[in-house]
């Protein structure tokens, strides 16, 4: 298990606000830190996206992060020349930060070679650059690594155990030793085969629910009669811990003792790139709330989650990004910008928290939240040679809401001439809207009679477009917060 990472965190005070977005890197609710369970949450940071960046921009993002609840970055490095100045500005920014907010090396095997023995070399370069940086991650003395796939680099040897065990974990000795957790996308049965290289594993994909296919659920999403019932198995399907429980079982089985299991969690996926490009075109389904179930999961099976990592900060290509829309965006990606995700951050805190104290906290601030797509799911795009994405037909034409609220209140959501009232408890309480063509969507949420928290995008911000030009299955998140009240 792993050794507690000691970290504080300031509470700032509380500032009703609602858009602009900017405004809530200065206004998260804030939670405080456990400082005994030993669990860590931390965000996939995507270095290939940070061209641009200088050590300021790292140093906001790292205050950002550190703020909203995680307590470190896994820095996805990979074949580009200009990626180790950053990583170094990285860790030169969480130093200067004083917050002993950790990082750690992602390698992404997707980019980076590794049919060569010299291919290893800058991935052992990584581990001692920054071996006793204080802002490493290590644990029990080794330095503490990933990856995003390998399972089938080899570095020149006659298998991939053969070859990261002789060219990368062998070579790394005494301070420079490794504590290798990576994503190896195998059947966890399998993972015996990684004997003597696997300190653990990164379930990348428990993130979304993988399995559900547009064939195995097409039935109840296109029925006239879709029920409750149906929605609630979608859910559970969602919210389930089974390919968790799997890796688990997997790891379980690899030789020695100590090892680490790192779960995801990631609020969207969709990805919209050309067969001449990327050739990636397909969303997962994330409807039903899926970041506070997935969320929720965790935290109820947290003795058998060492680490939950965010997927991501800011992957733009894949739409799971809850950072600030900054740095490049790989080209050809036209869905991110305008579409702010930084609501699902704020909400992070309070599973953070959870997830390491085994506890909710209290809610100390009215917040409300909302996302939905820009436009039908069955709307045909006029300029768009791409195609719908696949798996289109599982989401839904609905407004997504989430309260967090101090004491019991109403909660007002609207579309257009779709609109609901609903009574809330104090705690979390989830709802829907069926979203209108041509409108918008806003939502209240009130107590004895006056309004504590308004969340109303304007058009230009917002509009759920029947006619749109291209494909975009992305998610615009509105959110707004309350100081609060018990009245």
């Amino acid at each position: 298990m792993l050794s507690s990472v000691l970290l504080s965190i300031s509470v700032l005070a509380a500032v009703a606000h609602a858009f602009p977005h900017s405004a809530f890197r200065h206004s998260l609710p804030k939670f405080k830190r456990a400082s005994s369970s030993g669990k860590l949450v931390v965000a996939h940071h995507m270095v290939g996206n940070t061209y641009p960046y200088s050590i300021d921009n790292w140093a906001s993002d790292i205050s950002l992060a550190h703020s909203s609840g995680l307590d470190g970055f896994a820095l996805n490095v990979g074949s580009d020349s200009w990626q180790p100045a950053r990583v170094a500005d990285a860790y030169q920014a969480a130093l200067n930060s004083n917050t002993g907010f950790k990082l750690f090396i992602s390698f992404d095997m997707s980019s980076l070679p590794c049919t060569s023995a010299s291919d290893a070399s800058l991935l052992r370069s990584y581990i001692t650059n920054y071996a006793t940086h204080p802002n490493q991650l290590t644990l029990n003395g080794q330095v503490f690594a990933s990856t995003f796939d390998g399972s089938e680099c080899t570095f020149g040897q006659s298998s991939p155990t053969q070859g990261w065990q002789s060219q990368f974990l062998g070579q790394l000795t005494g301070s420079n030793a490794v504590h290798f957790v990576p994503a190896f996308f195998v059947d966890p049965g399998s993972f015996t085969q990684f004997n003597g290289v696997m300190d653990g594993e990164f379930n990348w994909n428990g993130g979304w629910p993988t399995t559900l296919t547009t064939s195995s659920v097409q039935a109840a999403l296109s029925s006239a009669t879709f029920t409750n019932a149906t929605e609630n198995t979608l859910q559970a399907e969602i919210g389930t811990f089974t390919s968790d429980a799997a890796y688990v079982s997997g790891l379980n089985a690899v030789s020695g003792s100590g090892k680490t299991y790192i779960a995801a969690v990631s609020p969207w996926f969709f990805t919209h790139y050309s067969p001449q490009t990327f050739n990636k075109n397909w969303i997962y389904l994330a409807d039903y709330w899926s970041y506070n179930a997935r969320w929720e999961t965790l935290v109820n099976n947290r003795n058998q989650v060492d680490i939950v990592e965010l997927i991501s900060w800011n992957d733009y290509g894949e739409s799971h990004y809850v950072g600030p829309i900054e740095g490049a965006q790989p080209a050809g990606t036209t869905w991110a910008t305008g579409f702010d995700h930084s609501g699902w951050l704020a909400m992070t805190n309070y599973y953070a928290t959870a997830f390491r104290t085994g506890q909710y906290p209290a809610i100390t601030e009215d917040q409300l939240y909302l996302w939905a797509r820009p436009h039908p799911k069955d709307a045909s795009a006029t300029s768009d040679p791409i195609g719908k994405p696949t798996s289109y037909e599982l989401t839904e034409d609905k407004l997504w809401a989430v309260v967090f609220a101090t004491a019991p209140g109403t909660v007002t959501l609207s579309s257009g001439s779709s609109t609901t009232n609903a009574s809330v408890p104090a705690g979390v309480t989830k709802l829907s809207l069926p979203l209108t063509p041509g409108s918008g969507m806003s939502g209240t949420l009130s107590r004895n009679g006056a309004t504590v928290v308004q969340v109303a995008p304007s058009a230009s911000q917002y509009t759920f477009n029947q006619n749109p030009q291209t494909y975009n299955y992305n998610a615009f998140v509105a959110y707004a917060s309350g100081s609060g009240s018990s009245g």
